[in-house]
């Protein structure tokens, strides 16, 4: 079974680029529910803008913890 984490994430364009190359590898924020949530930065690259990365996101783990995917709501 997944475990479905809701966040709001606001990430400029030129804070992206740290994490693009690799100076960053962690993403840490908060949930809506209050957890802390931390999870590899590339799996950004899917929801990036030419503004950055900007709203709430659902991110899917398995039951293990392994990343299954993020999806902007």
């Amino acid at each position: 079974m997944s475990e479905r984490i809701i966040f709001d994430l606001h990430i400029s364009a030129e804070e992206y680029l740290r994490y693009y190359s690799g100076s960053a590898k962690t993403v840490v924020t908060r949930a809506l529910d209050g957890r802390v949530v931390r999870f590899p930065a590339n799996v950004l690259q899917k929801v990036v803008t030419h503004d950055g990365i900007r709203g709430r996101f659902v991110i899917e783990f398995s039951a293990d913890g392994r990343f299954q995917g993020i999806v902007r709501l």
